[in-house]
């Protein structure tokens, strides 16, 4: 199966609601949570999809489809999101995140992309030449990478509390798999 632009849209409309069927109403030990020292807690993934959506998404689609491959990307600052998580509660990030990534499926619909148009390219500052299909791939695919990180660190939670049962829990087993979790 080859993901189409309506696909693609069905993930990332649901990334937000599934974040905080998850999130939302948890008690505040287990949005803190990490895997250790150096790892992301839900909130701060939360604040990390937060950013993202406020000065990633949608800035590279305008730029691959205004400058081509003649402006690279603006690098995207992966630990962005700080400042929201000192401000702001879970429930709060939640929200803004759902709210923000509203308004950019709002601005990426009324773009009336054509299956020509995910063929067009941009330049990712490390990548180099990427299309914008890719991109849209990618930013459905972040949610669904975070939503993979925020079940293992709450998993990770009960690694010894579910005695002999672990064997059968593969979440307990996995590790992360993007550079950096």
């Amino acid at each position: 199966m080859k993901p189409d632009l309506d696909m693609t849209l069905a993930l990332l409309e649901r990334g937000p609601a599934a974040f905080d069927a998850l999130l939302h109403t948890l008690p505040e030990p287990l949005t803190t949570c990490t895997e250790g020292e150096d790892s992301w807690s839900p909130r701060y993934v939360v604040a990390h999809l937060l950013y993202c959506e406020r000065v990633d998404w949608m800035r590279r689609v305008r730029s691959i489809l205004e400058h081509g491959e003649l402006k690279t990307f603006e690098p995207l600052d992966r630990e962005g999101g700080r400042e929201q998580l000192k401000a702001m509660k879970v429930a709060e990030l939640l929200n803004e995140f759902a709210a923000v990534r509203q308004g950019n499926l709002k601005e990426l619909r009324a773009l009336h992309l054509q299956p020509t148009d995910l063929e067009r390219t941009g330049k990712h500052p490390a990548f180099g030449i990427v299309t914008l299909g890719q991109l849209l791939a990618t930013w459905a695919t972040h949610d669904l990478t975070h939503l993979h990180q925020v079940s293992r660190v709450l998993a990770r939670q009960y690694d010894k509390e579910v005695g002999p049962w672990k064997r059968y829990l593969g979440v307990l087993h996995c590790e992360g798999h993007s550079e950096r979790d």
